[in-house]
């Protein structure tokens, strides 16, 4: 993943298909689409940690593609709290010094891999704080 995103802002997602927030993936795409081609990604992880998505990551997908026009990468299933927490997510937690209190938590990360916040579920992909903080992340 270092080598794939070297060099980008990155706003981490832990996504859920069974959310009052899942409509937040068309704001996702939103920025995802604005400002991919100045150094910026969104990575979508699915997680179940909630209870709020599928056993079936074709269901996933296909929500993701089909309802929300989703071209952001999405990855596989994982968890990210508790003893069961993907790396990353524990990473990303011991940075911001917090996890995820539900689905549709963000991390941003600037281009040098900084930790610049996070995020709740209740900040809108379209919260003009947000998006201050993405400008900012993806200057060089």
């Amino acid at each position: 993943m270092c080598e794939a995103y070297k060099d980008k802002a990155i706003l981490f997602v832990n996504t859920a298909s069974k959310c009052g927030f899942t409509p937040q993936f068309e704001g996702l795409e939103s920025l995802y689409s604005q400002y991919k081609d100045k150094n910026f990604m969104v990575l979508g992880f699915p997680s179940d940690d909630f209870n709020q998505e599928y056993n079936d990551e074709g269901k996933t997908a296909e929500l993701c593609e089909l309802t929300y026009g989703v071209k952001f990468p999405m990855f596989e299933t994982i968890s990210v709290k508790g003893d069961d927490a993907d790396p990353l997510y524990r990473l990303l937690a011991k940075k911001a010094d917090t996890t995820p209190k539900w689905n549709f938590y963000k991390y941003l990360v600037d281009r040098k891999g900084n930790l610049v916040d996070s995020y709740s579920s209740f900040t809108k992909p379209d919260d003009a704080e947000l998006i201050a903080d993405i400008e900012r992340a993806i200057q060089p």
